[in-house]
């Protein structure tokens, strides 16, 4: 006989003896039940410094759960003493059978922080500080064509404004030319093939994805440029409690100038989780590959605590020249908590190091990726 599974709200039922509220079966699950994983905490991060912050993550099935994938709606506020306003809502929901994803991501920022100029040659201790605030909205809806591959179509929207500069140490204004605001507004054509049947916590799957992006002044773009996003997951499940996971995420710009926060960078991925061991925005430059390994482990058999050690690899292009010349490394370790069993949801707590002394701690509610 297995040993019983638990999570948080089970420890604060004995605690307040109160009764879980959710005493059911995973295999009995109907379409439309809610689950709910939610983190309001205080805590500090590279970026932001100290801060309060609340994450919520609502699971559900929307048809019948053994050939329905779960659905997953996660938004999040969060508000810093360095005066970071940040909220967004970022949705993957599979309609009955699979048959069509629709993707959503939407935020609104008011983010004074810190920018190091481009490509690999930039340091810690030599930056800008920039106050700007953000406004993004993706769309797109995928449509279930054969097995697991899946394609489609959507539109994006990258708004920044109010940029002010307060200090000129990098090569943020020669390669921003003073622009106060800038946009980006783009058709997107995207094909991918998902066999998870959980994004919470995959196991034993694999993700591929690869998207087009066209931005042009006719649609009200600053100017006309394009990009290639190419992202893999792979998850090998070793045993009942061990599972190695590996995620690639690469971003390539051609066809005209992106404006310089369209640019790719760590921390800049859509669950801002690549480089771990760094400051957002730390690596910056026109094209970026990125690798990373997670090996993650059960501590306790109830599958209440679990562990990960992970590894990072990432390289930015130059600019100008467009050039990669090198590589910036991270590594650590993590703590996982199971919040909810049912959806498989955890609360990460990773500490990761990279070079020039980089190190910090990052929190997820949900696997990294």
């Amino acid at each position: 006989m297995g040993i019983k599974q638990i999570d948080l709200y089970d420890i604060l039922g004995i605690i307040i003896r109160l009764k879980s509220p959710k005493k059911l079966d995973s295999a009995n699950i109907k379409p439309g039940k809610l689950f709910f994983a939610f983190a309001p905490a205080v805590g500090y991060t590279l970026e932001a410094g100290l801060l309060a912050s609340l994450q919520v993550n609502t699971s559900f099935y929307t048809g019948d759960p053994k050939n329905t994938n779960l659905s997953v709606v996660s938004t999040e506020g969060q508000y810093s003493l360095n005066n970071q306003l940040m909220t967004f809502c970022i949705s993957n929901i599979w309609l009955d059978r699979n048959k069509y994803d629709l993707l959503f991501d939407w935020r609104y920022y008011k983010y004074p922080s810190y920018t190091y100029g481009l490509g690999e040659n930039t340091s810690y201790y030599k930056d800008d500080f920039i106050d700007y605030s953000y406004l993004k909205a993706y769309q797109e809806i995928l449509r279930h064509f054969n097995s697991d591959y899946y394609f489609g179509v959507g539109y994006n929207l990258d708004y920044h404004f109010n940029i002010i500069d307060n200090t000129n140490h990098t090569d943020f204004q020669q390669y921003n030319e003073n622009a106060t605001k800038t946009i980006s507004s783009g058709i997107v054509i995207h094909f991918m093939y998902d066999n998870r049947v959980n994004m919470n916590n995959p196991k034993n799957s694999f993700y591929a994805s690869a998207e087009y992006r066209a931005n042009s002044t006719y649609l009200g773009s600053s100017n006309d440029w394009q990009s290639i996003q190419l992202e893999a997951r792979k998850y090998f499940k070793l045993s009942a409690n061990k599972v190695l996971a590996l995620w690639s995420w690469n971003e390539f710009t051609f066809g005209g100038n992106a404006p310089y926060f369209e640019l790719p960078s760590n921390g800049w991925d859509t669950y801002l989780n690549t480089g771990r061991g760094y400051i957002q925005g730390r690596f910056r430059g026109p094209d970026m590959v990125y690798d990373e390994a997670e090996f993650r482990f059960g501590l306790t058999r109830n599958g209440l605590l679990g562990g990960v050690i992970f590894a990072n690899v990432e390289s930015v292009s130059s600019w100008p020249g467009n050039q990669f010349s090198g590589i910036d490394p991270g590594e650590g370790i993590g703590l996982r908590v199971k919040f909810n069993k049912i959806s498989d949801v955890n609360i990460c707590f990773d500490y990761a190091f990279g070079i020039q002394g980089s190190h910090g701690l990052f929190f997820n509610l949900g696997e990294v990726f």
